[in-house]
């Protein structure tokens, strides 16, 4: 019996950890009907052990984010595997939207797509892409909030200060 090559391949999907300003990237990589994307982006603590990128798409992920981290107003071109129901893809495209350096309320968010805040809200904490769909520009109307978890002091809200502080969106 002849073995075929499937998705379970070797190359198929592809891990990575990248240095970022407030800790590490993970980056997952997957071949796609035949096409590599990008189905993951992880925020890790600085503690996490680097792995270098094994693929093509898998540097250049780790290219555009180091220029982000350069220049906030970096613009993102990267093919992502298509994720999330039909509303967080709504949500994430209408996040995308927003540009480095402003904020929007998951009220205003919500709004603009004909939603609800929490919905809004949960569709940010499901976005397995951030940084390209920059759900740390959601705030809440009280303060940051966010998939963030406002009341959590640890990592995530470090990452989503230090995002909208490098981003000019808070002092």
């Amino acid at each position: 019996m002849a073995s075929s090559t499937t998705l379970s391949s070797p190359n198929s999907a592809s891990y990575c950890v990248i240095t970022a300003p407030f800790g590490c990237l993970g980056i997952l990589t997957e071949l796609v009907e035949g096409s590599l994307m990008v189905s993951r982006i992880d925020y890790l603590s600085a503690h996490t052990a680097l792995i270098t990128p094994q693929n093509q798409l898998a540097k250049e992920v780790a290219r555009q984010c180091k220029a982000y981290f350069k220049d906030p107003h970096w613009q993102f071109d990267l093919p992502t595997k298509p994720a999330g129901t039909e509303h967080q893809r709504k949500v994430w495209a209408s996040i995308q939207e927003i540009p480095a350096g402003k904020t929007k309320t998951y009220g205003e968010v919500a709004q603009k797509i004909k939603s609800g805040a929490r919905a809004v809200g949960t569709a940010c904490g499901a976005n397995p892409y951030p940084l390209i769909a920059p759900c740390h520009r959601v705030i809440s109307a009280q303060g940051i909030g966010g998939f963030m978890k406002e009341n959590s002091p640890g990592l995530y809200r470090q990452i989503k200060l230090w995002l909208l502080k490098h981003e000019g969106a808070v002092k």
